[in-house]
Parts: structure tokens; sequence; C-alpha cells
């Protein structure tokens, strides 16, 4: 679904990826975890098309997308959850939901996005503004699986949540999985990553330093807790 191929970035003269290899694959759930710095986020906006000064090559579905503009990327059926959430503010919850337009026959009807998120469905016509950061996180999800994108790209999609939301993150996770799209889950909270996750890499400095499926991942967990600071 997803291959990325030596791929750098640079902003500048600094170099900010280094031949970053991954790939993910149709129901399948990949995590990246990094320190605060490693290039992460760089590495996201560069799959979804918003940061351009790069080498090296992203396909997805079978495309080369090296080169093709976000909005394109976006009809081709990649989602993006961003780490700020970007929810309209001035738009009631409903409103969001019905913004996006959808790219596949995979779309979610309101009705699903509401039985899955009660919470949602419950403040349907509350402004963006007077959303908890749960609620905004779980509006941010909803809104990407409205438009039916095949490949989610979740970026930091825990930090600053309450257990009981990261739980049911997880569960909505796990059922994207389920109906055959993949997810790349960009994620410090690796002890929720390792309950989801098919796979891992790590990046350290704008290089995959570690790549392990998820039963390694959870053996070695401790020794990777340390290698990532956390």
């Amino acid at each position: 679904m997803l291959e990325v191929t030596d791929l750098s970035a640079w902003y500048g003269q600094a170099q900010a990826l280094h031949k970053v290899d991954l790939r993910v694959g149709e129901g399948e759930v990949v995590a990246l975890a990094g320190r605060n710095g490693a290039g992460k986020t760089t590495l996201v906006r560069c799959l979804i098309g918003l940061h351009r000064q790069i080498d090296g090559g992203v396909r997805f579905l079978g495309r080369d997308v090296t080169r093709v503009p976000a909005h394109r990327r976006a009809r081709a059926g990649m989602g993006w959850v961003q780490d700020d959430r970007g929810i309209y503010a001035s738009l009631t919850v409903e409103e969001n939901l019905l913004l996006p337009p959808r790219v596949s026959d995979r779309a979610w009807p309101l009705g699903r996005v509401y039985e899955a998120f009660p919470v949602l469905a419950a403040r349907r016509k509350a402004p963006g503004t007077t959303l908890s950061g749960g609620e905004q996180q779980m509006l941010a999800i909803a809104r990407t699986l409205r438009t039916g994108a095949r490949l989610l790209l979740m970026d930091e999609p825990s930090e600053g949540l309450a257990p009981v939301i990261v739980a049911r993150i997880g569960e909505i996770i796990r059922e994207i999985k389920a109906t055959g799209a993949g997810v790349l889950l960009i994620e410090q909270n690796v002890k929720f990553a390792a309950t989801v996750a098919d796979r891992h890499y790590l990046l350290s400095q704008g290089r995959v330093v570690e790549s392990l499926d998820n039963d390694e991942f959870q053996r070695r967990e401790g020794d990777l807790l340390k290698h990532l600071g956390i």
C-alpha cells in the first residue's frame, strides 16, 4: 500500500531524513517511534506531500506519488490525522464531519461515525472551540474516516489524553485495521503502540535504526524505552 525508498529530506542545507525505507501493507498498523526531533513529523509531511525538499521515492497503491501534490494524494485515499487535530473551530462537530469530500466507497456514513463515537453524536451541534482534547482527537479521526481514506497517517493520536480515551482510540485503530485500511502510527507512547501495531520502526536522527515485529518489540521494550529516552 505504502512503500518509501531511500527517502531523504532537507530544510535548506540541514538534512532531516537520511535514506528512510519503510512500508505499510493493507490491513496493517505500523508504528513509528522516536525521540522529539528524530524526524517523525518531517517524514509524515513528506508522505502527505507538504514537504517538497526531498530525494528518494514514495509509492502509494502501486503508483509513484513522490512529486504528486498533497491534494491529489488525499484524493487518492491518503488521510492525515494531524498532531494538532486541525479542527475548524467556527464549525460544529457535524459540519466538521460533513466538510471533507469522500474519496472512496470505504467512506464511513455519518450514522456509523456516531455509532463508533457516541460523544460526537451527543455533541454534534457543538462548535469545535468547546470540545475537550479527547473529543477533538476523536473528531479528527472520524473526519478522516468519513473521507474513505485507504491509508491513515496518525500523528501522536494519544498525546495528552486520559487513559480511557487512549483505550478507545486503540479500539478504533483495530476497527480501521479490520476494514483493510492501513495505518502509519507516529507515536511517543510506545506502550500504547504495542497494543495495536503489527510492526514498528525506530527513527533516530532522521534514520531508521530498528525494524521490529510486535512480538520482538514487546520482548525488548525496556531496552527500546531507554534508547528512545522515554
